[in-house]
C-alpha cells in the first residue's frame, strides 16, 4: 500500500475495485506527466450509491458524501494506470457536476466532497484548480461526476 492510499485508512475508506469503462473510452489518458482521468460517477460494488437530482432525492450533504465516491473511483483508476497512488506528484484539476433542480447554486458545497477527500489523501499536493457546476442530468441518474487531471512524477 502507498503512503498516499494509507491516508485514507484513519477515514474509514479503501480504494474500490476497477469498474471497465461503460463505452467506447478508457479510463484514463496520459500524455507527458499528466493523466487525464474520465468521469466517473457514484457507483460502489456495481451498485449506484447515490441517484437523483439535489433538491429532489438528494440533499447537498448525500451529495456531498456521492461526490466522494466518485473520487475514490478516480483515485483507483489512477492506481490502476501508473501502479501506486505515490506517482502523483499533485492533482491539478478537478471539474465536479452536479446533478441538480434548475436555479441550484450550491454545487461548490457538494464538490467539496471530492475536493476534501483529495486533500486529505494528498495533503498540499491535493488543491487543486476546480470547476463545480449544476446540470440537469447524469449517466445512470448519477447524483455527481466527477472528472480529474493528475500530475505524475517525471
Amino acid at each position: 500500500m502507498s503512503n498516499f492510499e494509507a491516508n485514507l485508512a484513519p477515514l474509514g475508506l479503501k480504494l474500490p475495485a476497477t469498474a471497465a469503462a461503460a463505452g467506447n473510452y478508457v479510463p484514463t489518458v496520459r500524455t507527458g506527466n499528466l493523466l487525464y482521468c474520465a468521469g466517473t460517477i457514484s457507483i460502489q460494488d456495481g451498485k449506484m450509491t447515490h441517484e437523483g437530482q439535489v433538491g429532489n432525492e438528494q440533499t447537498v450533504q448525500t451529495a456531498y458524501e456521492s461526490a466522494r465516491v466518485c473520487t475514490l473511483n478516480t483515485l483507483a483508476n489512477i492506481k490502476a494506470a501508473v501502479g501506486s497512488l505515490d506517482q502523483v506528484s499533485r492533482v491539478v484539476m478537478v471539474n465536479g457536476f452536479v446533478n441538480a433542480v434548475s436555479g441550484f447554486a450550491d454545487s461548490p458545497a457538494v464538490i467539496n466532497g471530492a475536493s476534501d477527500l483529495l486533500v486529505a489523501v494528498f495533503g498540499d499536493a491535493g488543491k487543486h484548480a476546480r470547476a463545480a457546476v449544476a446540470v440537469a442530468g447524469l449517466p445512470k441518474n448519477s447524483t455527481v461526476e466527477v472528472q480529474i487531471v493528475v500530475e505524475l512524477k517525471a
